[in-house]
């Protein structure tokens, strides 16, 4: 093919809104795992450390992506975590064996440190709660702890810990990934439906304010799915605000065209789980609509065979250490591009996580701190990507790769921040070999200029970055422009590509 086959078309109109997107979509996660809390974000013997032991120049990075919110303990973690373990003086908190991880947890840090570190970074927290090996009491003293102003037993605890004005945690997940057969405490969709119900029912009656989460299938691929939503849901949904949907994709057959077209998957997931919630309202005459938290979202495979390498029952071993490429980096945009078209639904969604597992920050303990390659599609969706999702009409080639048919080189979400008269287009060209040409009709905003377009790109898939040294990072292209009424973007072969429009 020549290089001018590969044109594209695009039609935006301020008019096509799907809508106004919830900073919540970008979301994160830190689970008790890993180096993730301990030598992640607190090392109190750090040359940067705060008084509360926390890390100054991670705190900086994490404010510097903006994370609205950011789920917490866990995670597999959480399904036998004693929430008890982590309060109170620390020299009187228990070792314990963390079954999930096989690792040993000191709870140093626990409920009140981690609520003070997300203040510190200007996120809220979203609590999750033990429904493997506990349940109802657990749950509602947790929220009486958090929550309750005080003059009752957990509130006044809270208080003598130091926390004179309550938490006010909004949003709480009942248990996770329930459905697991690695989860402690998994339960058949019955068992957690009414489960979780009950629990709901008990920690709304103790704070009527919180927001929900039930647990959705651990992933797409799951042999229960969609049975698992539909029959939890049947139990939870006059309870429940939200249900959580986990997914994770992988490189492992180094096919890099079919890896690239994983978000289409990511697509048809929420597609499902959409339809099979609203499947759950109309069998129960409902006008309420049940909206999804995709609480867990990333690229993970790059670790596994190092993880069954280390020794078990030691503190933070260097768990879900992946080391992220360029073309991880890709997909990572489009997996952003494919929660903000579905932002009518999707809600509120994490990457996991946020610090060394698994994440865009990593730390070298007593040392440095870097930006992984995801870091980049991950910051600038965030800082730019407020506002309203808008449709857009879209004419792209396609290609066809080992699990996808009809995959658009193009991939794209619109933004249309009114208040600040800007558009945003994030656009991932998919095409390995040649750059792509698109032309987008943006005669809708008139009087808009094209102020930045950066991109992401390297010549090396395979490309990562380091403490001594950033391989992938972002660069402003000058080849883009407008004329006519349209906007010509153009795409660098296998990129992620950010154009920003302000009226002029």
């Amino acid at each position: 093919m020549t290089l001018d086959t590969f044109k594209a078309k695009m039609v935006i109109d301020k008019t096509y809104k799907i809508s106004e997107i919830n900073p919540r979509i970008y979301g994160s996660f830190i689970e008790q795992l890993g180096r993730a809390v301990y030598g992640g974000i607190y090392e109190p013997t750090h040359s940067t450390a705060d008084e509360d032991g926390f890390r100054r120049d991670v705190i900086e990075l994490v404010k510097e992506l903006q994370v609205p919110i950011i789920r917490y303990p866990g995670g597999n973690m959480v399904s036998a975590y004693n929430w008890e373990d982590g309060i109170g003086p620390k020299e009187l908190r228990p070792n314990r064996l963390e079954l999930a991880w096989r690792s040993l947890e000191t709870n140093e840090v626990g409920t009140n440190e981690f609520v003070s570190w997300a203040k510190k970074v200007n996120a809220e927290v979203m609590m999750a709660v033990n429904l493997g090996t506990r349940g109802i009491d657990a749950a509602r003293n947790l929220v009486e702890y958090c929550n309750h102003p005080g003059g009752t037993y957990w509130s006044n605890l809270r208080r003598d810990h130091g926390f004179k004005e309550p938490h006010q945690i909004k949003v709480w997940c009942l248990g996770n990934e329930m459905d697991g057969p690695w989860q402690i405490g998994r339960k058949t969709a019955y068992e957690y439906g009414r489960l979780a119900a009950e629990t709901a029912k008990a920690m709304k009656l103790v704070d009527p304010t919180i927001e929900l989460v039930s647990c959705g299938s651990s992933g797409s691929g799951m042999p229960t799915f969609p049975e698992w939503e539909a029959e939890t849901l049947d139990h939870t949904y006059e309870y429940a605000d939200y249900i959580s949907l986990h997914q994770y994709y992988g490189n492992r057959d180094n096919d890099t065209a079919n890896y690239l077209a994983s978000s289409l998957d990511m697509d048809n997931f929420i597609k499902t789980v959409i339809a099979t919630c609203d499947y759950i309202k109309a069998k129960k005459r409902s006008k309420k609509t049940m909206y999804l938290s995709f609480d867990e979202w990333n690229v993970w495979y790059h670790s596994n065979d190092q993880d069954t390498k280390i020794e078990p029952w030691s503190v933070s071993p260097p768990l879900l250490e992946d080391i992220y490429t360029f073309e991880d980096a890709i997909l990572v945009g489009s997996m952003l591009n494919t929660l903000l078209k579905h932002s009518d639904r999707v809600k509120m969604a994490c990457m996991a996580q946020l610090v060394n597992v698994i994440a865009p920050i990593m730390t070298e303990t007593g040392g440095g701190v870097w930006k992984q390659t995801i870091f980049y599609p991950y910051y600038y969706t965030s800082v730019y990507g407020r506002g309203a999702a808008l449709h857009s009409i879209v004419d792209s080639p396609k290609y066809d790769s080992k699990d996808y048919t009809d995959v658009p080189y193009l991939d794209q979400s619109v933004i249309f921040n009114e208040e600040n008269d800007e558009l945003v287009i994030f656009a991932v060209n998919r095409n390995m070999e040649n750059q792509l040409l698109v032309d987008v009709d943006i005669r809708s905003f008139e009087g808009y200029k094209l102020v930045e377009h950066v991109v992401l790109e390297n010549e090396n898939p395979k490309a990562v970055n380091s403490v001594e040294h950033q391989q992938v990072k972002p660069h402003t292209s000058n080849n883009s422009y407008i004329e006519n009424g349209t906007l010509i973007a153009v795409l660098p072969k296998m990129s992620w590509n950010m154009l920003r429009l302000k009226k002029n």
